[in-house]
């Protein structure tokens, strides 16, 4: 499996010059590219190849007088550029075909200098090198100082420089790991779990555990609307106004990190504590779009679900998810009788049938679980028909953040 690793970089003065110098030549060659592949298409002619591409828009480019500033970077940092151009032609057209899996993608845009994130990438190619005092030595940038949070269990194979939009820098390395390793990392357990979502309480577990919701976003809305005030008050294109967004950026920064954080954690300990974990499949996007928007982004599901994902097949647990539909909250979990739907508003409510009071939340946990396969038969064992440890997708080449964020 492969994995990212991020740790914060503090470039000075002199590196980040050299890091803006890169990041603008890899934008260029990423629009020429979009460029020459729209000028055929309008032309009626074939696609050129990523060979033709490299020789006119970098190789040759680089001797006239309009584009000789390319050869003041790594050249492995134009190459990946143009194979990310490559990339996004490729998943666009297995979008049109649908060969591809999720959403539907669009066909590559063009990047602009005003983009609130950068990033380049050096493969084994471009010789770049952790030195002894535990900087990153970077071709034609320079050895720049990292902040080591963790070690790195294996040699990484690439190195990804990203610029966020609060203006911090950031070193994300691809990492190999050891399967027979992690899994010896975590403690043998018998134990499975089934877990509600929601906004009351971030999650309720089948054994009863209430976990509160942080509202990392509605705590901070008071100093984020502040922030947005001030911004709004400045000219455009003034330094001020540059500044401000910098605040606000700063500001969304913050509360996305704490929740990160939070979702790392509780995700760590679920992983740690349970052989098998059920989940509701849930539509995040249609949630998005009704009243409770807000609240459903602040929270970030979908984040914490894929977490638990790629670490329950990094470390041999069982990750299922049961269907959106199942009627969790409905259904006694005691006698297994559908007692109808039931408005939001009603957190307790006591089956008709035998008579059991429900907390709706530990409920629909208890009967996640159920739908799952993770409930213990009468014999005591674990019950988990047709469950496959998750498989974590491919990482993407950006790194941090991993995903999308409601900031």
């Amino acid at each position: 499996m492969q994995l990212r690793y991020s740790f914060r970089l503090y470039p000075d003065t002199g590196q980040r010059t050299a890091l803006a110098k890169a990041f603008g030549c890899a934008r260029v060659v990423f629009n020429d590219v979009v460029r020459a592949r729209e000028d055929a298409r309008n032309a009626g002619q074939p696609f050129p190849t990523a060979g033709q591409l490299s020789r006119k828009l970098i190789t040759e480019a680089k001797r006239t007088a309009g584009r000789s500033w390319l050869g003041e970077v790594s050249a492995v940092v134009l190459q990946q550029s143009l194979r990310d151009a490559e990339t996004a032609y490729r998943n666009f057209f297995a979008s049109l075909q649908g060969t591809r899996k999720g959403p539907r993608t669009g066909p590559p845009r063009f990047k602009s200098r005003k983009d609130a994130r950068q990033s380049i990438r050096f493969t084994a190619n471009a010789r770049w090198s952790i030195t002894g005092s535990g900087r990153l030595n970077l071709p034609k940038i320079g050895a720049v100082k990292v902040k080591w949070s963790r070690t790195l269990p294996t040699a990484p194979t690439s190195v990804t420089v990203i610029k966020d939009a609060a203006g911090r820098y950031f070193a994300s390395f691809v990492i190999d790991t050891d399967p027979a390793a992690d899994t010896t990392r975590m403690p043998e357990t018998d134990r499975t779990i089934g877990i509600d979502l929601g906004l009351t309480h971030f999650a309720v577990l089948s054994d009863g555990t209430k976990i509160d919701s942080p509202r990392f976003l509605r705590r901070a809305e008071k100093k984020l609307k502040k922030a947005q005030q001030t911004l709004s008050r400045k000219q455009k294109g003034s330094k001020n106004r540059a500044k401000g967004r910098l605040k606000v950026a700063r500001a969304h920064a913050k509360v996305a990190d704490a929740r990160r954080e939070f979702h790392h954690q509780l995700s760590t300990r679920l992983i740690s504590e349970n052989q098998g974990i059920a989940v509701e499949d849930l539509s995040v996007a249609g949630l998005a779009r009704t009243k409770l928007a807000k609240s459903v982004h602040d929270a970030g599901w979908s984040s914490f679900i894929s977490m638990l994902e790629y670490k329950a097949g990094r470390y041999g647990r069982t990750l299922v998810k049961i269907g959106r539909f199942e009627p969790t909250s409905q259904t006694c979990s005691t006698c297994g009788v559908n007692d109808g739907p039931k408005p939001l508003n009603v957190r307790e409510w006591t089956c008709t049938a035998c008579g059991t009071v429900h907390d709706r939340d530990h409920n629909a946990a208890i009967n996640v679980k159920t739908a799952a396969g993770l409930a213990v038969s009468a014999c005591g064992a674990p019950v988990r028909p047709g469950v496959v440890p998750a498989q974590r997708e491919e990482t993407g080449s950006h790194g941090f953040p991993t995903e999308p964020r409601a900031a």
